[in-house]
């Protein structure tokens, strides 16, 4: 799994971290996608690589600009004591 953290300049609200959340869920199949216009970013949990040209035309047409791209590997945590 990956994940991927997206500096998205041009959010302003809870409204446009939700926006910016339905485009690229609609365009990729994510576990987890959680955005933040305090931090002016994205984080996106997906079993796949993401097409970073396709992802920066969907910011891009939401009206936002997109930043660098951090992408490392992702596990998931684990719960001591639990299976």
């Amino acid at each position: 799994m990956w994940k991927y953290t997206i500096a998205v300049n041009g959010m302003m609200c809870g409204m446009c971290e939700s926006h910016t959340n339905d485009a690229i869920r609609k365009a990729f199949p994510v576990k987890k996608i959680t955005s933040s216009h305090k931090k002016g970013q994205t984080e996106i949990i997906t079993e796949q690589e993401l097409d970073e040209t396709l992802l920066k035309e969907i910011i891009t047409e939401l009206g936002y600009d997109m930043g660098a791209v951090q992408k490392e590997p992702y596990q998931k945590k684990k719960l001591f004591g639990l299976f």
